[in-house]
């Protein structure tokens, strides 16, 4: 009898303990056990860690995008689509006034540099212009529809993804929640 008090209060014990453990909140782990939590797997969805790419500028020179701690703001555009230029101006006053806080890259797809050049300098735009001139970036974000916006933390997770135009409004508020 004695056997079987010991055996159910060692049991009483370890389910008490490892109820505890479950209980604990992320805030009340220690760094070492923060540091084994999963990180956010890579994708392109809301969710998913941005997976880094590189694309050439309006300049030719190559500019890497990844997470880095500031927010990214990715928006997929064409010179030839009503609802991107419909977009811009929009776009432009998010860019200007969250320069230096956001990064933003206005990527266009599969069209000549010197097309965007002149879209751009002729309604004075001045966004952080990328060229992804064979499309692979587009298709590998999985952009079906454009514009497209992708809205990242500064931890490197999609937190918005959105086809359609967008408004500064919008994107302010997404910023506002992260």
């Amino acid at each position: 009898m004695p056997k079987r008090l010991i055996v159910l209060a060692i049991t009483v014990i370890a389910m008490a303990a490892a109820i505890g453990f479950i209980a604990m909140r992320p805030d009340q782990m220690t760094a070492e056990e923060n540091s084994r939590k999963p990180v956010a797997e890579a994708g392109v969805t809301v969710g998913k860690t941005l997976p880094g790419f590189s694309l050439a500028g309006l300049d030719g020179k190559q500019v890497k995008v990844a997470p880095g701690g500031a927010a990214i703001v990715l928006n997929f555009w064409a010179n030839w689509c009503p609802p991107c230029r419909e977009e811009m101006p929009e776009l432009e006053k998010f860019f200007r006034k969250y320069t230096g806080k956001v990064q933003f890259y206005a990527i266009n797809i599969q069209e000549p540099t010197d097309k965007i050049t002149e879209f751009m300098t002729k309604n004075q735009y001045t966004l952080t212009t990328l060229t992804d001139k064979d499309g692979e970036v587009a298709k590998n974000f999985r952009i079906n529809a454009i514009p497209t916006s992708i809205v990242v933390d500064q931890q490197g997770v999609i937190r918005f993804r959105k086809s359609g135009p967008v408004t500064l409004a919008e994107l302010e508020g997404v910023l506002h929640g992260l």
